[in-house]
């Protein structure tokens, strides 16, 4: 009863959230067509208003937003770190701004200057709202982050559970490599702790049919990684998925 009253309230909540941002962001889309009047006044440089966009999205604030919109702030502007409004808001995980940006038109693929986009740090920090939210927006599940991961192998990694069953719905690569020379299966083996969190991603990886065999640079298993480190349940997991 506990876990059905808790999906409950989060429903309500969420579409509470999702009710008042789609509405600001009509609101806010709207306005700059409406005749000259005291909006005039909250007109400034572009430039101005491009910073102050990404000022108030980085706080979460959904008028300064609009008032910022509404002076000319542009959602594909940037600042000295190369990120966009959706991405500082994202940053904060500061769901209504997030979805007042993508409901104006913001690219969830674009990338600051540490090759994070919108769907790609969401996914890393497990910030699950604002992941369904950039792949309900067109999110490129083959992108790839800085490490050359995609949005699966950091989410493996933390141990964000909810995160990694939300793309493995996706057409996410399931047995990619990335730079380090590690899939999804082996970052949750390597950096996890054998708990219950990374159990549960094993199992969920392995039953999506992720290559259980892939080794490391050094040619080490998954398996043997589980075995070195103590992870006892998940080493039964491999080889019951044929991992050697």
């Amino acid at each position: 009863m506990i876990a059905d009253l808790g999906k409950t309230l989060r429903a309500s909540v969420m579409a509470a959230v999702v009710a008042t941002a789609a509405t600001a962001a009509m609101v806010s889309l709207t306005i700059p067509v409406m005749a000259a009047g005291p909006l005039e006044a909250e007109k400034a440089a572009p430039k101005e208003n491009d910073v102050a966009l990404i000022i108030a999205a980085e706080k979460g604030d959904l008028e300064g937003i609009a008032k910022a919109m509404r002076g000319g702030g542009s959602i594909i502007a940037r600042d000295k770190r190369g990120r966009t409004a959706l991405l500082a808001a994202s940053y904060g995980n500061h769901v209504p701004a997030a979805l007042f940006l993508m409901a104006a038109g913001s690219d969830v693929n674009a990338k600051d200057d540490q090759e994070s986009s919108a769907f790609l740090l969401a996914a890393a920090e497990g910030y699950l709202d604002i992941l369904k939210l950039t792949l309900r927006s067109g999110a490129d599940v083959k992108s790839t982050n800085r490490f050359g991961g995609t949005a699966l192998i950091p989410a493996a990694h933390h141990g964000h559970v909810a995160v990694v069953k939300e793309l493995l719905a996706t057409a996410v690569p399931i047995d990619h490599v990335n730079k380090l020379g590690w899939t999804a299966l082996l970052e949750a083996i390597i950096l996890g702790d054998g708990g219950e969190k990374y159990t549960e991603i094993v199992k969920m990886l392995v039953a999506a049919k992720a290559n259980v065999n892939i080794a490391d640079k050094d040619r080490v298993t998954p398996l043997a990684h589980a075995k070195k480190k103590g992870y006892t349940e998940i080493a039964k997991i491999l080889e019951a998925a044929g991992a050697k």
